[in-house]
């Protein structure tokens, strides 16, 4: 068996697990196991009970670590002794044939040559340059090839930050819904109780999906980043070397280093989000669940839903599929409206908007003053509102009273009323649900907290001129989805 090479084995002791380069700042897990303080601190981030060694799995039971000052004094002597190793073979080789300095690199074999082979018959054709120019020219190359690479990584690593970040989201979510579940529960005779049951079972089925989804999503971008990581630091010591060696088999350098494809790791991100999305219509299928249940109990016991509205006549919307974008998945009731990250095969219709994800309700409106209501729930990017018929279906839509649409959207941490320009609204004030209020006399379009009657934005009265106008609904991303009351 071959001796290993000490100066490798320090390196290996002296460089961190995650991060794969040197300790900065180490510091000692009760388990034994060493870390920089950064990285470990990033792998708890988010975490408040439970914390996990990252190599060994062993569960902490307090957020406790220490610095590793004898480690810390060893990785400056791994550095050090790695210099001195490197000067070392700082030597210039010479032509195995003629026993030259290599002092030039003929082009066409890409290889170091010396000045009795320039004028031999082999290299006598070939273009010939000083060695020191041909190495500026290559170590060019593999500084663009090195930027390339690091991007890809960086990619990666955000990927893989905002997959744990929305897998988190999820599982606060399902949380909250158990705590509402347990809540409501409380106050329902012995059969209720079994459901309850029935349903918490439900929503710790679906945290175990999320959490095992998310560490083969991990686990998959983490090896790619180990593999670029080892790539990018082979790289940078081949830059390191002198002329002579560095151009030694330059060409398979040069074919390592080329940029790779990473459409295999976004498909396994994009396959995390479908199931994400999965999850999301079974929480709303256990919170539709739960509806049904509190509307056999005794008036007594429910709580307060709908309101007086006066004159104004309560819609039953339903979503119409002729005009719904590919993208949007309806449920069968025509209640639901989810976003897919895959393109349905809807067929060829005038009235489907192809441009945007959007769709209209069936019915339609001409006079009289209608309400209706719908959940958006936790979701980051929708619109709801009121459209003209003669809105455009085959082209971007101009989401403005101009564009013949009064409604109001919420686009990650923005809340706004889509006039032109937008008019910010407070997000913190946003509801879970909110009313549509039509009044097709007065021509104005008002939206409410379906909860507590407080106004959101009402839009500057406009003469609808007859037109008729029709529920309008627009919704993007893993996790948006939006739901009708009747």
């Amino acid at each position: 068996m071959a001796t290993e090479n000490p100066v490798e084995s320090l390196q290996e002791e002296a460089t961190c697990p995650i991060c794969l380069e040197y300790f900065k700042a180490p510091v000692i897990l009760d388990c034994g196991h060493n870390f920089c303080r950064l990285c470990v601190t990033q792998c708890w981030q988010g975490s408040n009970a439970n914390f996990s060694c990252p190599q060994c799995r062993e569960i902490l039971q307090h957020r406790n670590f220490r610095p590793n000052r004898q480690l810390a004094n060893v990785v400056e002597l791994a550095k050090q002794l790695s210099l001195q190793v490197a000067k070392g073979a700082e030597g210039e080789r010479v032509c195995e044939t003629h026993g030259e300095a290599l002092k030039l690199f003929c082009e066409e074999d890409q290889t170091p040559i010396c000045v009795v082979c320039d004028r031999s018959k082999e290299h006598r054709a070939h273009a010939v340059v000083p060695i020191e120019e041909a190495a500026q020219e290559y170590k060019k190359k593999i500084q663009t090839h090195l930027m390339s690479l690091k991007k890809e990584r960086e990619k990666l690593q955000e990927i893989q930050m905002m997959d744990t970040q929305r897998s988190w989201e999820h599982l606060k979510q399902t949380e909250a819904e158990r705590q509402k579940i347990m809540s409501e529960f409380e106050q329902l005779h012995q059969f209720l109780r079994e459901q309850e049951r029935l349903l918490l079972a439900r929503l710790a089925e679906l945290d175990r999906e999320i959490v095992k989804l998310q560490d083969e999503n991990v686990t998959k971008l983490s090896k790619e980043i180990s593999h670029l990581s080892e790539q990018i630091s082979e790289l940078e010591g081949k830059c390191r070397q002198p002329a002579s060696v560095f151009l030694q088999d330059i060409r398979s350098t040069m074919s390592r280093s080329e940029e790779r494809k990473f459409q295999q790791l976004l498909e396994a991100s994009s396959e995390l989000e479908r199931s994400l999305s999965n999850f999301c219509q079974k929480n709303i299928a256990v919170k539709l669940t739960l509806n049904k249940l509190k509307d056999v109990l005794p008036l007594e016991l429910k709580t307060g839903k709908g309101k007086s509205m006066g004159s104004d006549e309560k819609a039953s919307v339903t979503l119409d599929p002729d005009t719904a974008h590919p993208r949007l998945l309806l449920s069968v009731d025509r209640k639901i409206l989810t976003w897919d990250v895959i393109r349905l095969n809807r067929p060829e219709h005038p009235q489907r908007f192809d441009s945007s994800p959007c769709v209209l309700g069936c019915e339609e409106f001409t006079s009289g003053r209608h309400f209706w209501e719908v959940e958006v729930g936790h979701g980051t990017a929708w619109a709801v509102g009121v459209a003209r018929e003669s809105v455009k279906r085959k082209e971007e839509l101009s989401a403005a009273p101009e564009g013949g649409i009064w409604a109001v959207q919420r686009w990650g941490f923005q809340f706004q009323a889509l006039t032109s320009p937008p008019t910010p609204l407070s997000l913190s004030c946003m509801p879970s649900r909110i009313q549509v209020s039509l009044d097709c006399e007065q021509g104005q379009v008002a939206f409410f907290s379906a909860d507590g009657e407080a106004p959101i934005f009402t839009f500057p009265p406009t003469s609808f001129t007859g037109e008729r106008l029709r529920p309008f609904f627009w919704v993007w991303g893993v996790g948006s989805q939006l739901i009708l009351y009747s």
